[in-house]
């Protein structure tokens, strides 16, 4: 039977296992549209094409299946290039699909005529234009398939006008079969390293967690009693209150280990472009790619393959005899002197709120398999230090490329993949003007998610430092006490103010048992500074 194109698009997502289209309303996508209305899909709409692009990375982030999203023409496209890049940086498989004005008539001056390719295809593993009707289902089949295998990363596809607009009659291409898993070459020498350590440790991120490595990782873990540190996608990996879960040891950790397995982390500036690890640290990497940070310290051992057969394989030929019992002992009491440190924070009286009082709330109100979004500057950096996490998949957070306005595209995603989980969305008050209007979506798709808002009238990751080199501060202002759980409400939501600590767990509670979408606008201290270290540069 013959069907237009559209419907051979959604056709190939739900085969895929697509169950929801993120997406903001353009003429050359309606096609699209009423195949996914045909297929069951679900369509939901946005308030920027950049936060359709962050909420199919946000259900990517937390299912490690492909999110998609439909933008239209030209500004559709190019609205979206922060997300794509942001994914790319992270190895989101997301999959975003672009219309274009028509191919017969190319060149003439159609409403949103560009190439798309040239400016897409530096930040996608694929970009492709569908030139022939008969070409929708594979080119479809092939860029979600492509978004997903290993290295996973975002793919790109658009379709012109008149092309999706026509009809044809083509079978639906089959998922490709799984291959078999193949650990990386070199696991002995990396086993016998780990084996023959008496400081080792695990740094693990995202790779870990795209790998599908985080039980392997566990089981590794307890048989040499390795002290794991994780970051970026990996944290959850292995619950905060595991026995060899660390964080606040990280720097005594990382310099002072003799064999440090780095699994599925660059060696970008958040290790220190390297430097974080002691100098007579062996380093192992284990990835599924091969290293792009080749101008950073090189591992002794680099490891290229599947991370779940290649850290099963380490296990299998390093054994399970523990060395490190006087090491973790050491890591185990830098950790609970720098907790007891941070006590006085945790506890901090003062109005307005320390940024740090937030997390102690939010810390007995968070159930264990939350969602946590952080969308910002140094509220966010907070965040990052004391927001524990149990489960893989419930941390997301902008990446290494740093875009703000991630936060509420990927809180979105997130609460359409888990609608029955807390949704917790962290935001800077700088953040918040990146993509607020999405409190809109939030209400109009009935999506629960607890927005909590660390309002002190500046943007801090550069208002302090500007005051610290130059006496003072420019660009860095924003309105005082602005009352965006106001704003909020006039988008359909539940917003709540807070300006003292014992106003801020019952606001909290109150947002989770309401299941409505919520704002809660706490008012920050200005002049606390956050105490940053590393070398963002």
């Amino acid at each position: 039977m013959q069907e237009h194109g559209g419907r051979l698009v959604a056709k190939v997502l739900k085969s895929r296992g697509v169950e929801c289209l993120f997406t903001l309303s353009g003429g050359h996508l309606f096609s699209i549209y009423d195949g996914c209305k045909e297929e069951g899909i679900r369509i939901l709409d946005v308030r920027h094409e950049q936060t359709a692009a962050f909420a199919a990375e946000g259900l990517a982030k937390a299912t490690r299946t492909p999110g998609v999203a439909a933008l239209t023409a030209g500004p559709g496209v190019t609205n979206g290039l922060s997300a794509i890049a942001g994914a790319q940086a992270n190895n989101s498989p997301i999959c975003v699909l672009g219309g274009r004005a028509p191919e017969l008539r190319w060149g003439s001056g159609s409403l949103q005529e560009i190439d798309h390719l040239p400016f897409v295809s530096p930040l996608v593993k694929s970009a492709q234009t569908v030139k022939e009707p008969g070409q929708i289902a594979a080119m479809t089949a092939a860029a979600l398939d492509l978004a997903a295998a290993a290295p996973s990363g975002p793919t790109f596809l658009d379709y012109p006008l008149d092309v999706v607009f026509t009809e044809a009659e083509v079978a639906i291409p089959p998922l490709p079969a799984a291959g078999e898993a193949q650990p990386a070459a070199g696991v002995e020498e990396a086993a016998a390293l780990l084996a023959a350590a008496e400081r080792p440790v695990v740094m693990a991120g995202s790779g870990l967690y795209w790998g599908h490595g985080e039980q392997e990782l566990q089981a590794l873990a307890e048989a040499l009693g390795i002290p794991v540190f994780l970051n970026g996608l990996g944290r959850g990996c292995l619950a905060a209150d595991h026995e060899l879960a660390f964080s606040r040891a990280r720097g005594t950790g990382l310099q002072g280990a003799d064999v440090a397995l780095v699994v599925g982390v660059p060696m970008d500036f958040r290790l220190g472009f390297g430097a974080s690890f002691g100098e007579e640290t062996k380093i192992v990497r284990l990835d599924v790619a091969p290293n792009k940070l080749s101008a950073n310290r090189a591992p002794e051992v680099d490891l290229v393959g599947d991370v779940r057969a290649s850290l099963a394989a380490i296990r299998e030929a390093a054994g399970a005899e523990r060395r490190s019992e006087r090491w973790l002992e050491q890591l185990r009491g830098v950790e609970a002197e720098r907790r007891q440190a941070e006590r006085e924070e945790l506890d901090d009286p003062r109005s307005p709120l320390h940024p740090v009082r937030v997390y102690r709330e939010l810390g007995e109100v968070l159930d264990r398999d939350a969602i946590v979004i952080g969308d910002g500057g140094d509220f966010v950096s907070y965040a990052g230090r004391y927001i524990d996490t149990y489960q893989p998949g419930c941390w997301m957070d902008p990446g290494p490329f740093g875009c703000l306005g991630a936060g509420p595209g990927q809180a979105i995603g997130a609460k359409v993949a888990h609608p029955e989980r807390q949704v917790c969305l962290l935001l800077g008050d700088g953040a918040f003007g990146f993509a607020g209007m999405e409190f809109d979506t939030m209400a109009r798709h009935g999506l629960g998610v607890v927005g909590v808002i660390g309002n002190n009238g500046i943007w801090a990751l550069e208002h302090h430092p500007m005051k610290f080199l130059y006496g003072y501060s420019v660009a860095a202002e924003l309105r005082p006490e602005t009352r965006y759980d106001e704003l909020v409400e006039s988008l359909g939501c539940d917003g709540v103010l807070v300006r003292h600590p014992d106003e801020l767990r019952p606001a909290l509670e109150r947002a989770f048992e309401s299941g409505r979408p919520t704002l809660v606008n706490v008012l920050t201290d200005p002049e606390v500074v956050y105490p940053r270290k590393s070398n963002l540069a």
